[in-house]
């Protein structure tokens, strides 16, 4: 059966920025239709499978004891974690079922077939759409693996390892970015046996190369086996599952330019990709970078007219509250379609906009590195130190966690904050106060000067900013 309908504005993809367009423009009165392929990503990729649910395991990870067995323990971790991701995604479709103005269509697979034309399939029954404003606002996925055998049943990606089935003994993690280094310490600390295959010289390659020393010291103190210089370019598995009935099957084998590595699953963690195939693109007249993502100028407009790309399917930082920017910087001009632009927000209006890693301790990141303001000439100073020499800061060793370092690059004419690398304790938690340093010039002796609570992270400030790195 083909239904037709007209909608003022059309959102692809129930992710932060589209869910949050949809219930401030329906509750303003205009007509609005979601469309969410998926029930189980109702509310996107954050509260479904990324930073939410990975960081409930973070954190039960972190609360196990050595007489615990990882198996029984990691089974309960899980099921805590689905308890809470049902309570989220229900609450999103709570906040949006009862605005009048919102159609909700879940289920149904989008596919442009013209300019702001949308066919929807789901099943037998299809929906055909047009609309006068769009939003595109579909995520991405786990980028695969292009090597023999990395499509087997024991292979996850980010999503899948959140669920793996039996518990992993050892965990081969293939990549050192962002994502690798969470599941490493997060397994780890659940009691598998990890091992990192980095193709290039160290981890975390954006880095400095003593931010990167600090976590790889971390990760190796959990157990963390770094593998360096390891290319993968087979992953073997003879094991059929029906030919085990006892579940005991052989180890995987990963092949590497660095040697062989034994592993019971491997995770290939290798970034993510803007989730555009199959959205017929094309059809529409919008353009696609070489990376697969949604090209848009700095109001997120796409090359089509009406047509928004909203949250990572643009290319952007890949992080839940960058695409919530996004939909103010698309919410600021529809709601001023033909009057006063001069409010209207832009992507070139970001300015220190933090990350975090949330391995243990949690690396946190803002602004420019020292190899970075180095290759752009800077005039700076570099303050640093490692936490554990760190004497006005007690809470790291009142928590038993001492490692990591806190680095601020700072610029010597104005004496502001350039950047900073925060591996510690509640790193998550100060980079944000760094960050708004640097949005608003405050200086690094007014930082050193400030008054911060005891025993906080925050303290550092106190002794780190007080005299240059030799």
């Amino acid at each position: 059966m083909t239904e037709t309908l007209h909608t003022q504005i059309l959102v692809i993809g129930w992710g932060k920025a589209g869910k949050t367009l949809a219930g401030v423009l329906g509750r303003a009165g205009r007509s609005v239709t979601l469309v969410e392929r998926s029930g189980a990503m109702v509310g996107g990729t954050c509260i479904n499978i990324g930073c939410v649910p990975t960081k409930a395991l973070v954190y039960s990870a972190e609360g196990r004891r050595e007489e615990d067995d990882p198996t029984a323990y990691f089974r309960a971790a899980v099921a805590g974690r689905d308890t809470l991701i049902d309570k989220l995604n229900a609450a999103n479709r709570a906040m949006l079922e009862p605005v009048e103005q919102v159609r909700l269509v879940v289920g149904g697979v989008a596919e442009f077939v013209g300019p702001r034309q949308v066919r929807v399939t789901g099943g037998e029954d299809e929906l055909m759409i047009t609309a006068d404003t769009v939003i595109i606002n579909t995520g991405a996925v786990p980028r695969t693996l292009p090597v023999p055998g990395a499509d087997g049943p024991r292979v996850h990606d980010s999503t899948s390892l959140q669920h793996v089935e039996p518990f992993p003994a050892r965990l081969a993690i293939v990549g050192a970015g962002p994502v690798a280094l969470e599941f490493a310490s997060m397994f780890a600390h659940f009691g598998s046996v990890v091992t990192v295959l980095e193709r290039g010289e160290r981890i975390l390659r954006g880095e400095d190369a003593d931010v990167a020393a600090s976590m790889a010291e971390a990760l190796t103190d959990a157990g963390v086996r770094i593998l360096t210089g390891a290319q993968t370019t087979a992953i073997e598995d003879d094991a059929a599952p029906d030919a085990h009935p006892t579940g005991q099957r052989p180890a995987l084998t990963v092949r590497t330019t660095a040697g062989d590595v034994t592993a019971d699953a491997v995770l290939v963690a290798v970034g993510r990709v803007p989730a555009t195939a199959g959205l017929g693109l094309d059809a529409a007249g919008i353009e696609v970078g070489e990376g697969g993502e949604v090209v848009t100028d700095d109001l997120l407009r796409t090359s089509a007219d009406g047509v928004w790309a909203v949250g990572d399917v643009n290319g952007g930082s890949q992080q839940t509250y960058v695409s919530y920017d996004d939909h103010r910087i698309v919410l600021s001009q529809l709601e001023e379609p033909d009057g006063d632009r001069s409010g209207v927000r832009s992507r070139a209006d970001r300015v220190a906009v933090p990350a975090t890693i949330f391995t243990t301790p949690p690396l946190g990141r803002v602004g420019l590195s020292e190899d970075q303001a180095r290759e752009q000439g800077r005039s700076f100073e570099v303050y640093a130190k490692p936490v554990a020499k760190i004497a006005v800061m007690p809470r790291p060793k009142a928590l038993g966690e001492t490692h990591g370092l806190i680095k601020l690059v700072v610029d010597t004419d104005t004496d502001e904050v350039l950047g900073a690398a925060l591996h510690t304790v509640d790193a998550q938690e100060m980079i944000n106060l760094v960050a708004l340093a640097m949005r608003t010039g405050t200086t690094r002796d007014q930082l050193l000067d400030g008054i911060w609570t005891h025993p906080s992270t925050t303290e550092a400030l106190n002794e780190v900013l007080a005299s240059p790195r030799d």
